[in-house]
């Protein structure tokens, strides 16, 4: 009842109606975009690099803990967030920038999947990309910068607690499987807070 009440208010201003329509337009239009990229890099040869992280073991099929913490960390982000409308439209904004990031950077900087690597069978990344499996969305990891964006959402202390555990394990658990570099699961974090840091002031600045 209290998030009906929410959004009830927040879109009595016009303003905030034409943001919301706009953000899913823009989020659609790139969710398109960013399948099509997929299957533009997947073609394009790219560079293994030595990682000596990732030298130090042989891949571990963790495909099962991955999902769960991906898609459970996704859905109760997205829940709690929509109790609080104008967070809700900053995390879309921000993911969509953050889409905006992962293109120039995949675009930039081609890259082979790690030797040893065991693929990973995501299904929403599959359909998104028309049906053929994914690879090399490298550099950097979309699900460790996805889980961390929200950490950086949330408002309750205890649920940032627990987001940020669960990124800092799933980025584990990817090294593990060799899906990514260890240089995309670093640098993961720092482009969500780049993303969100930019939205948050520009909403600062023109709310």
């Amino acid at each position: 009842m209290n998030s009906i009440r929410e959004w009830k208010n927040f879109l009595n201003d016009h303003k905030n109606k034409i943001s919301l329509l706009l953000t899913l337009i823009i989020l659609i239009f790139f969710l398109v975009q960013f399948s099509k990229f997929l299957l533009f890099i997947e073609q394009r040869q790219g560079v293994v690099l030595n990682d000596p992280i990732l030298n130090c073991f042989n891949a571990v099929d963790l495909n099962y803990p991955i999902f769960i913490i991906v898609y459970a960390s996704i859905l109760f982000g997205l829940i709690y967030l929509f109790n609080y409308p104008d967070m809700f439209i900053i995390g879309l904004q921000s993911y969509i920038l953050l889409i905006v990031f992962r293109i120039i950077s995949m675009y930039i900087v081609p890259l082979d999947p790690p030797s040893g690597t065991i693929d990973l069978q995501d299904p929403l990344v599959f359909v998104i990309g028309t049906g053929t499996k994914i690879t090399k969305d490298l550099f950097f990891s979309g699900h460790t910068s996805t889980i961390f964006l929200i950490f950086l959402c949330v408002k309750n202390k205890l649920l940032k607690s627990v987001f940020l555990v669960l990124a800092i394990i799933l980025g584990i658990l990817l090294l593990i499987q060799k899906v990514h570099y260890s240089i995309d699961v670093m640098v993961a974090p720092f482009y969500s807070y780049t993303a969100f840091k930019i939205i948050s002031l520009l909403h600062k600045k023109y709310s």
